[in-house]
């Protein structure tokens, strides 16, 4: 067996279901999970349509590359979302089963196993399967911790020269997971910057780039916002009955290829974005999403793909370009998660310091002044509410002596807006009887 296996850390929620292996939840309430971030809305019926009309496809082996029209409605959605240049559909974006295997494949492709210990640097908290794939794929992981008291920002100068020397790839997720926050342009090019100097690749993670807020300049949230936006593809979202409300302020967060078009580097050299239609079209069964950017990489890529065997389905391939096609129905998403998170903040702001990301459908909350941790926070109030938070030390790893993801912990606001609220007025009453305990 390959011994990379051995190397692998549990995931998040099989540390969760350890921790509440000898727990009985209080029966008084019916559960409610806020742990996993699986969307929950419905699927809007246009793509259900077009996966139903397609079926016949099934009678065909797919190819690797996916069909001209699928990709070709990519390049028109890249370019309409972020006001650039249309990309290349044959060389620059290739259509994937979903933007997680695609994720963990392409350190498989990227790293070069015959260079000294090769580094893949992470964000920190981060989702898992970065350093899943740095491990099986023979590199050593290394972690920029993103504090608030940085405003979640990636800080460069926490890894020595000696690793930037020897990293190949960088894993960057913009929205953040679990914070939300947008990276602002200036990061970016810094971030270009050093891929230039030290020739790494930068895999950009996009898949929450459609749930958006009232992003301001000015911020001031526990994500502050960066204000680098773009204005395209937004009207669809302010209607009559949203003037007014955070849905209404939305614009849409600055993309990796946008700000490379920005910065004067139209090829995308050493820039792959991932993106996904799971939670911006409600579909993550469906397993659909792209890579686009660098054509040299994409192409490398693309070869390793067709020994894995990635094919999409073609039944997937025609309800993807129903997908990405139409953005009522993003915006419709949009709207519902916008009204929740105005209702839930309301609930909880008295009793914990939580603030409006950037984007995603994630609440970063830190839990310190419960005066208990992030894990006792989250065991006991499943104990006592039957509600599931996901504690943040279980979505990190210590680095430079410190979990960033300690004292935290992350809600994922996915059910409907009735059960997200009654869950957020369940946390709020439990917060408030820590208080008074601690009185």
């Amino acid at each position: 067996m390959n011994p990379d296996l051995n190397r692998l850390q549990p995931y998040p929620f099989q540390k969760l279901a350890a921790l509440f292996r000898e727990v009985q939840p209080n029966p008084a309430y019916r559960p409610i999970s806020l742990s996993i971030g699986e969307p929950k809305h419905a699927t809007p019926q246009l793509i259900k349509d077009a996966l139903i009309a397609n079926l016949d496809g099934l009678a065909n082996y797919p190819t690797t590359a996916g069909s001209d029209a699928l990709r070709n409605s990519i390049a028109n959605w890249l370019s309409a979302r972020y006001g650039i240049p249309a990309l290349d559909a044959k060389t620059q974006v290739l259509p994937v089963n979903g933007s997680r295997e695609a994720l963990f494949a392409f350190a498989q492709t990227v790293i070069d196993r015959s260079r000294n210990d090769p580094v893949v640097v992470c964000p920190n908290p981060f989702y898992q399967i970065y350093e899943g794939a740095t491990l099986l794929a023979g590199a050593t992981p290394c972690f920029l911790n993103t504090l608030p008291q940085d405003n979640y920002a990636l800080n460069f100068a926490q890894l020595p020269e000696q690793v930037w020397q020897r990293t190949q790839l960088i894993y960057v997720c913009s929205p953040g997971n679990p914070t939300g926050r947008v990276m602002p342009l200036e990061e970016w090019r810094t971030l270009f910057e050093m891929s230039d100097r030290y020739g790494f690749v930068i895999a950009s993670d996009e898949c929450y780039s459609e749930i958006y807020f009232g992003a301001t300049s000015e911020g001031g949230t526990g994500a502050p916002h960066s204000g680098d936006v773009t204005p395209k593809m937004d009207a669809a979202a302010i209607t009559p009955e949203s003037e007014g409300s955070l849905l209404s302020l939305g614009r849409p967060p600055l993309g990796a290829l946008q700000a490379a078009q920005q910065l004067g580097r139209g090829d995308y050299r050493n820039l792959v974005v991932f993106s996904s239609l799971s939670k911006r079209s409600n579909v993550p069964g469906m397993r659909s999403g792209f890579v686009a950017g660098d054509a040299k990489v994409i192409e490398k890529f693309t070869l390793y793909r067709t020994y894995h065997g990635s094919a999409m389905n073609p039944a997937i391939q025609a309800a993807s370009i129903a997908a990405w096609n139409d953005e009522a129905h993003v915006a419709e998403n949009r709207r519902l998660y916008a009204e929740k998170f105005s209702q839930v903040m309301a609930v909880l702001e008295p009793v914990l310091p939580v603030a409006l990301p950037d984007a995603s459908f994630y609440l970063w909350v830190n839990v310190a002044a419960t005066g208990i941790s992030d894990t006792a926070f989250a065991q006991a109030l499943y104990r006592d509410y039957n509600v599931t938070v996901l504690p943040g030390s279980y979505l990190a790893r210590s680095a430079q002596d410190v979990n960033p993801g300690e004292s935290f912990v992350r809600l994922a606001l996915v059910a409907n807006i009735a059960e997200t609220v009654e869950a957020a007025q369940r946390i709020a009453e439990f917060c408030r009887k820590l208080s008074a305990v601690s009185r």
